[in-house]
C-alpha cells in the first residue's frame, strides 16, 4: 500500500478495535485457542503488530515476542505499550516481504498476522509472496495464524457509508466513528474504506483523523488456497457464512 494512511489514523486507532480487544490481555483471550498449542516460551512474531495489543499480551504471557508493522507509527505505538506494560520485545517496521532480510530464517516457532491485515497485499501474487515470508520466518512445522474480514459478506453489502449509532468510548473520551465502502465490481480489483474519528470537543488538528484503506479482497477458498501455495497446510479454520471476521491456522510444511 503506498504511504502509511496508518500514520494518520495511530493515535486514534482504539476508536477503530472492538472492546473486546482493547487490552493485551483481551486481545490474547481473543486468540487463546492457537496460542494454547505454543510452548511455554515459544519465540513468537506479530507481523502486523498494529499498536501492540497482542504482541505486549505474548510477551506478558511469557512468550519471546517479536513485533513488526510495514507502519513505523504503529511500531512507535507498540514501543510505547510494550514500556508502559513492562515487557520486553523487539521491534522492527518492515514490510512482509523485507522479514526474511532480518536474519529471521526460520527463527520462530510462531507468527500472527492478524487484524484483517493481510487485506492491504495487492493481488492474490502479492498475497502470496507475503505468506511465502511468513512461512521462511517459521520453523518446520511452525504455526501460522490469519485473519480476515469476511469478504463474502462485504461484497454482498455493496458499498455504503456506516455511522456507529452510538459515540465510542475509549479512555474516558468520545468520538463519532464512520466508515466508508467502495466496493469494485471485479473480483480482483480493490476496494477502498475510508475511516474517520472525530473526538468530541477535541480542535480539530487534535481530534478528527481520516485515511482512505485500499483493501484486495478474498474469498475463504482463496486464502486457504494461497496459504498453500506458499508452503504452508490449513489445520484449522473460525469462518462461517455469516460471521463478520474469521481466523485460519496453518502449518509450515517440510521443506
Amino acid at each position: 500500500m503506498a504511504g502509511d494512511p496508518y500514520a494518520t489514523i495511530a493515535p486514534v486507532y482504539e476508536w477503530l478495535l472492538p472492546e473486546s480487544v482493547l487490552t493485551p490481555e483481551g486481545c490474547v483471550a481473543a486468540f487463546r485457542e492457537p496460542i494454547g498449542k505454543l510452548s511455554d516460551g515459544a519465540r513468537v512474531l506479530d507481523c502486523a503488530c498494529g499498536i501492540g495489543q497482542l504482541a505486549v499480551g505474548l510477551a506478558l504471557e511469557g512468550f519471546r515476542v517479536t513485533a513488526t508493522d510495514a507502519s513505523p507509527a504503529m511500531v512507535k505505538r507498540t514501543r510505547a505499550l510494550a514500556a508502559d506494560r513492562g515487557v520486553d520485545i523487539a521491534t522492527a517496521a518492515c514490510a512482509w516481504e523485507e522479514l526474511p532480510g532480518h536474519g529471521w530464517s526460520e527463527a520462530f516457532d510462531a507468527a500472527f498476522c492478524v487484524g484483517n491485515s493481510l487485506t492491504h497485499a495487492p493481488g492474490r501474487d502479492a498475497r502470496r509472496q507475503a505468506l511465502r515470508q511468513m512461512a521462511a520466518v517459521l520453523r518446520s512445522g511452525g504455526l501460522l495464524v490469519v485473519t480476515s474480514r469476511n469478504w463474502e459478506l462485504v461484497r454482498e453489502r455493496g458499498p455504503g457509508l456506516s455511522i456507529v449509532e452510538e459515540l465510542v468510548e475509549r479512555a474516558g473520551a468520545l468520538a463519532i466513528v464512520t466508515h466508508a465502502w467502495t466496493i469494485a465490481s471485479g473480483a480482483d480489483d480493490p476496494c477502498t474504506l475510508d475511516v474517520a474519528v472525530a473526538i468530541v470537543g477535541e480542535p480539530p488538528e487534535v481530534g478528527r483523523r481520516a485515511a482512505r484503506l485500499v483493501c484486495w479482497p478474498f474469498a475463504r477458498a482463496q486464502l486457504e488456497g494461497d496459504l498453500r501455495a506458499a508452503g504452508l497446510e490449513p489445520t484449522d479454520s473460525t469462518y462461517s457464512a455469516t460471521a463478520e471476521r474469521y481466523s485460519i491456522c496453518a502449518r509450515r510444511q517440510a521443506r
